[in-house]
């Protein structure tokens, strides 16, 4: 006799709210175990649901636009290969959210794996990029007489409730239409939500009126990273301080490792001796393991080392998290780092293996460029920048000679940070890879 199992939604990384993209199933559908069945996506990566079971679908209870969490029924599928008729379930309306695969590839400014729009309310290190910083949610009046729907809404305008002196409801209840007049009377004074003065927006302006003009959606981790580079930019003094590399011998070893490993073993790379090089100086100079407490008051300092590498997707740029790379060697960081980046460009990273950065990386070293200022992960104090290593002449003393040189771009929030330690902090780093025997010590 053939069983109706239920497919749900499995834990995701404690992520209570997710947002389905795409149902890919629908009733009367064969499917096998591990199949995609749906595309869901939080605020920062988007990811397959893979079936539990395989079987005929017989119904399918989700649709695009819903939210669901761990435990949430999305289907249920007949195994054994019954033929009981399927359930017809009801149409579904378009997604509200473009589908992953409707994006196209871009080359992403690094930063941090995008992150909440400001004053959510979450600290984005529970979620993943990339980054983001820890956003405070006391400053919503808690007098203010309004639904948590409400003030969430309000969050995410960046509106402090304390300002509306009375909502259109039942006994003065701030309403949805409430908050949105009071953003609109901000934005024709100049003012920002929040009350204060507000940076002038920039006009509308319609380019259809010079030629043929296209409307392309962006999607859910893209717009959310461009939220968090805003808000990054205006809320965090930051510094860039640029280094050059000798890593002539570095490379030597590099290559010569390469050749002597077997078909099919992962090859080392030379951003797997910047990671070893970035644990060593993050252990001698702990300020940079560290985070800014939210009153800016305190350091908070990290007792372990896991670092963010930022990978530029076609749905956007996402930070997976190379964890404790402490205590891995080169090769096991060569295995981790190869795993999770093709994770990263299927779509397939779960949000936990997004959060808990110390620091990240953003390589441009595919590309080229002398230099670039990355932009901080926050709520992570400082980001490594690589451009691409070129031959140059070096005077050694007596004549020039060709070395290989590697240029490297640091960006640090200056209220922990300042220049010296920023600058002693990268000569501990150059230190390691001109002789990479010291990384041994």
């Amino acid at each position: 006799m053939a069983d109706v199992i239920e497919l749900k939604v499995p834990d995701v990384g404690g992520v209570a709210s997710i947002d389905v993209v795409e149902v890919l199933i629908k009733p009367g559908d064969i499917i096998s175990v591990e199949q995609p069945i749906a595309t869901l996506e939080t605020d920062k990566a988007s990811m397959e649901l893979p079936a539990s079971a395989g079987g005929t679908i017989q119904q399918v209870l989700i649709k695009p636009g819903d939210k669901v969490g761990e435990g949430t029924l999305v289907a249920t599928v007949l195994v054994n290969g019954a033929a009981s008729p399927p359930v017809v379930s009801a149409p579904q309306p378009e997604p509200a959210v473009p589908a992953a695969n409707e994006t196209k590839p871009v080359t992403a400014p690094e930063a941090p794996a995008p992150a909440p729009a400001p004053n959510v309310g979450k600290p984005a290190d529970r979620t993943i990029l990339a980054t983001p910083a820890a956003i405070n949610d006391t400053g919503l009046s808690v007098k203010a007489h309004a639904s948590p729907s409400v003030r969430l809404f309000a969050r995410e305008l960046g509106v402090d409730l304390a300002k509306i002196a009375q909502g259109q409801g039942r006994k003065g209840r701030i309403l949805k239409d409430d908050v949105k007049n009071y953003v609109k009377q901000a934005m024709s004074t100049g003012v920002s939500p929040s009350g204060s003065v507000g940076i002038p927006i920039i006009p509308a302006v319609d380019f259809s009126q010079f030629g043929e003009t296209e409307i392309q959606k962006l999607n859910k981790i893209k717009k959310l990273t461009g939220q968090n580079l805003s808000r990054v930019w205006l809320n965090l003094p930051m510094v860039t301080y640029h280094e050059e590399v000798d890593i002539t011998e570095m490379e030597a070893f590099r290559v010569a490792s390469n050749a002597e490993k077997g078909k099919g073993e992962v090859k080392l790379t030379g951003l797997l001796f910047i990671i070893k090089a970035l644990v060593a100086a993050l252990k001698q100079f702990p300020s940079f393991n560290a985070s800014l407490s939210p009153d800016g008051e305190s350091l908070i300092l990290k007792k372990y080392y896991n670092i963010g590498i930022a990978v530029d997707t076609p749905n956007g740029l996402v930070v997976p998290v190379l964890k404790n790379a402490d205590s891995k060697s080169i090769n096991e960081l060569a295995l981790d780092l190869a795993e999770k980046s093709e994770k990263a460009r299927q779509g397939k990273l779960m949000p936990g293996e997004m959060q808990g950065g110390c620091m990240s990386i953003s390589s441009l070293g595919g590309f080229g460029g002398t230099a670039f200022t990355p932009i901080v992960n926050a709520p992570e104090v400082a980001i490594l920048g690589v451009t691409r290593a070129k031959m140059q002449p070096v005077w050694n003393g007596k004549e020039f000679v060709p070395r290989l040189m590697l240029p490297l771009d640091i960006t640090y929030d200056h209220r922990v940070i300042d220049g010296a330690e920023g600058a002693r902090f990268m000569a501990h780093i150059k230190q390691n890879l001109s002789d990479i025997r010291r990384l041994l010590l």
